[in-house]
């Protein structure tokens, strides 16, 4: 199962920036203008004169992880940890990213658990992979499939639990329309994947009890 979830987590990567022929920053803010257009306004108007400039520097900010590689994050690892080998957890890592579908928000927090193999990465290393993979048009499962996927490939842990929890704009200001509802989103390894208590325990930590 394990080999599965490496499979379709490498299926679901985006296509390198070396295969995808990236539009001048010109090209980007004509596209804003007549996005503007479509929408009713003028953009020859003093208010939105310099909105194409601004949404586009806006843009390589907000999708700037589509230039960054997440595994450069997990490489160095530490052996040195008094023969730790329970559980380590960084829970309510903060985080926004965009559907895919309607390049909208979606905002929530990441839970991620992991028993150490070998050694164990900086505790912001996992929080720099969950923003690294949030800054591209997403969707909440491959997000969430990406994180686990590449932790698991680079640090190869006895065990890998990831939860995500977001509210997702395209519900709220369109469509339905239902403030408040949050999407939840889980991906096992290892033994939270084949021991049930031990995904009880990770439940448990991320609701704030004990162990």
């Amino acid at each position: 199962m394990d080999a599965m979830l490496k499979t379709v987590g490498k299926k679901l990567e985006r296509k390198s920036q070396d295969d995808l022929a990236r539009p001048s920053r010109e090209e980007a803010e004509a596209a804003v203008r007549t996005l503007l257009a479509w929408a009713g306004d003028d953009p020859d108007r003093e208010g939105l004169l310099d909105t194409p400039k601004r949404v586009t520097k806006a843009y390589g900010q907000i999708f700037g992880g589509y230039f960054e590689d997440p595994t450069e994050h997990l490489k160095r690892t530490f052996e040195d940890v008094g023969g730790y080998q329970d559980i380590v957890m960084v829970r309510g890592i903060p985080f926004h990213s965009h559907c895919e579908h309607h390049m909208l928000p979606f905002i929530g927090t990441a839970h991620i658990a992991y028993y150490p193999a070998e050694g164990v990465v900086g505790l912001s290393k996992l929080a720099r992979v969950v923003d690294i993979f949030a800054k591209r048009l997403q969707t909440q499962e491959n997000l969430t499939a990406q994180i686990t996927s590449a932790i698991d490939d680079q640090l190869a842990p006895r065990g890998l639990a990831v939860m995500l929890e977001a509210e997702h704009q395209c519900m709220t200001m369109r469509g339905v329309q239902k403030p408040g509802v949050s999407t939840i989103t889980t991906q096992f390894t290892g033994i939270f994947q084949d021991e049930a208590a031990e995904q009880a325990k990770f439940m448990s930590l991320v609701r704030g009890g004990g162990l």
